[in-house]
């Protein structure tokens, strides 16, 4: 059976993990565990910061904004240096923590309570999706490989095409609370929820043979997935929150 090249999640191409390793030690899924563990205790304590400054009265739209502009370039980064892995994802947890901070503080200041509904419906999905990748009873096929990943570029594409139009004022449908936005939305939450299934399947076929210092690339992976599932999962629930 070959092993495919890309997956939707850019630390899970061919890119980061080729057959070579020079190293004695090799990749592991408790390694991955432990430093995925590490970076989301540092996306925690970031937001619970955000958290008290907003109720200081301090603004933090721009350190929403600051965060997630670090978060791209620390991507761009890691993309052609992944031998700063080490360093390099810790400084991703901490600016998605500036950025998610700021985002659910908005959140629950308008709808109080949501954040947490949303943390756990995240936390659910990945359980559910780990137990139906353990299972087999979803398979990682080449063919929903293929859509997942169609899927989850066009997505964000979207995405990006949206937010340049947004600077010149022009408001695209996705981030409205219509039906069209809605659906879009849901979509999306579940092609992210895939995508965690692609995440599993590589870390799987890849795990005791690359490189230990990949472990950190793969839990930059996983921490991207799982940042997009809780987006979405928050957007969707504040746009039905709002017609409803």
């Amino acid at each position: 059976m070959d092993l495919f090249k890309k997956t939707s999640n850019p630390a899970f191409n061919n890119y980061f993990f080729g057959d070579d390793n020079t190293s004695s030690k090799t990749m592991s899924v408790t390694g991955i565990f432990i430093k995925s563990m590490l970076s989301i205790a540092i996306i925690v304590i970031i937001s619970i910061g955000m958290w008290r400054l907003h109720e200081q009265g301090v603004k933090i739209k721009w350190y929403s904004l600051g965060g997630m502009l670090a978060a791209i370039i620390i991507s761009i980064v890691i993309s052609v240096r992944q031998h700063w892995a080490h360093i390099l994802v810790p400084l991703y947890a901490i600016a998605k923590g500036f950025f998610l901070g700021a985002m659910t503080v908005y959140a629950h200041a308008q709808f109080p309570n949501l954040p947490y509904q949303a943390i756990g419906i995240t936390v659910v999905t990945f359980i559910v999706m780990l137990l139906l990748y353990q299972t087999r009873l979803i398979i990682v096929t080449k063919k929903l490989r293929s859509v997942i990943i169609t899927a989850a570029t066009s997505i964000f594409v979207i995405y990006i095409i949206s937010w340049i139009l947004s600077f010149f004022g022009i408001k695209v449908f996705i981030w409205g609370t219509s039906w069209p936005a809605i659906i879009f939305n849901i979509l999306a939450a579940i092609f992210a929820s895939l995508s965690l299934l692609l995440d599993f399947d590589y870390i799987e076929r890849h795990k005791n043979k690359s490189p230990k210092y990949k472990e950190w690339l793969a839990t930059w992976g996983l921490l991207v997935t799982l940042v997009w599932l809780y987006m979405e999962v928050l957007r969707l629930m504040r746009k039905l929150a709002i017609r409803f």
